[in-house]
């Protein structure tokens, strides 16, 4: 019995070692040609977790099977920093300036939790005193040009707009918007055809110093209507129900994937081609184990990574935790100080702010 059991512990170990290795290969493989690697890296905490879990029960069994989940951890120990920060910063925020992003996730106009609405997010980011603020699945009904002026005055700090918004139904718009302290010289966007993803860039004058924001909102699953189902009907369903479900679910993963790094390929041609130093902020819908996210990040630094600390995680919606919202900047012109994931439960996601300092 026991010898079975030794047996199947590390048959499995195995397979989730391999399955974590695999999920490395997400940075590198264009999901066009080969989708499979990016499911697994947005897996990858999950994985790493339960690799983790593995490898303290080898040791604590004092078996050296232990290190084939260690060499597997070690091997991606780079990943690992996306996610978890243990090493708390020098946090001092003076002569900063302060960059917020956040899905408000349509100020819930379609749930029954009325503690994300409009009222409430601008209340809080009011409180928060931003700079700049990039918001996507933005939302608003009526006149957009009255309604834009009724929140800038009620953020209360003379923010200028840049907005992009789509038409949902007669009277009502989607889209996303940066709002700005900083006076607004140029407004940009980058069409994604066909496509929900929704990509803008505004030029701010800090100082004498212009500098290029990017807000974005990159494809996402398009599973909201789906997630509920999916979650709490999965174990009530028939064979072929579930089946078919996850049949849907692979296809529509698979479409995001593909749709998602073309977006991070457009962006970043744009980005390589802009005249200032830049800062990338918005929801990429891709973990830091994702083609996307390396795209998107290339050569520049990665706001949490440099400054935050604890778990990176800023998704808090019906699918497990992960991180997919993040703050990108060019470190040749900006020192990023502090970075924080602000646990509010206004939204699906978390709202993350980082606070810059212009190098000399």
């Amino acid at each position: 019995m026991k010898k079975l059991v030794y047996k199947g512990l590390l048959g499995v170990n195995i397979l989730l070692a391999l399955a974590l290795l695999f999920s490395y290969l997400a940075v590198h493989i264009i999901p066009e040609k080969f989708a499979l690697p990016a499911l697994f890296g947005l897996a990858y905490p999950y994985l790493l977790l339960i690799n983790i879990m593995l490898a303290l029960t080898w040791a604590v069994l004092l078996r050296p099977e232990a290190l084939i989940s260690v060499a597997v951890i070690i091997a991606g120990v780079n990943h690992l920093s996306n996610f978890i920060r243990i090493d708390k910063p020098d946090q001092s925020t003076e002569g900063t300036f302060k960059v917020t992003s956040y899905n408000v996730r349509l100020f819930n106009i379609y749930e029954s939790n009325t503690s994300g609405s409009e009222r409430m997010i601008i209340a809080f980011l009011k409180e928060q005193k931003p700079d700049i603020i990039c918001l996507q699945e933005f939302y608003m009904k009526g006149d957009p040009k009255e309604k834009d002026s009724r929140i800038r005055s009620a953020l209360g700090k003379n923010y200028h707009s840049h907005m992009k918004l789509t038409a949902m139904r007669t009277n009502s718009y989607y889209g996303i918007v940066t709002y700005s302290r900083f006076p607004i010289i140029n407004r940009g966007q980058i069409v994604h055809p066909g496509s929900s993803g929704l990509t803008i860039f505004t030029d701010v004058v800090i100082e004498n110093d212009t500098f290029r924001i990017f807000n974005n909102h990159l494809q996402s699953f398009r599973l909201r209507s789906m997630e509920k189902s999916f979650v709490e009907e999965m174990a009530g369903s028939s064979d072929n129900e579930a089946l078919e479900t996850m049949k849907n679910l692979s296809v529509s993963l698979r479409r995001a994937f593909i749709r998602r790094a073309g977006q991070a390929d457009v962006v970043k041609g744009q980005i390589n081609r802009s005249p200032y130093p830049v800062i990338i902020a918005g929801d990429f819908n891709d973990t830091p184990v994702s083609y996307t996210y390396r795209r998107m990040r290339g050569d520049l630094n990665d706001a949490f990574v440099s400054s935050g600390y604890g778990a990176g995680f800023t998704y808090r919606g019906y699918y497990p935790a992960n991180r997919i919202d993040y703050i990108i900047y060019d470190d040749k012109s900006l020192e990023s100080r502090n970075f924080e994931i602000t646990k509010v439960r206004y939204s699906d996601h978390y709202p993350v702010s980082a606070f810059f300092r212009k190098r000399n």
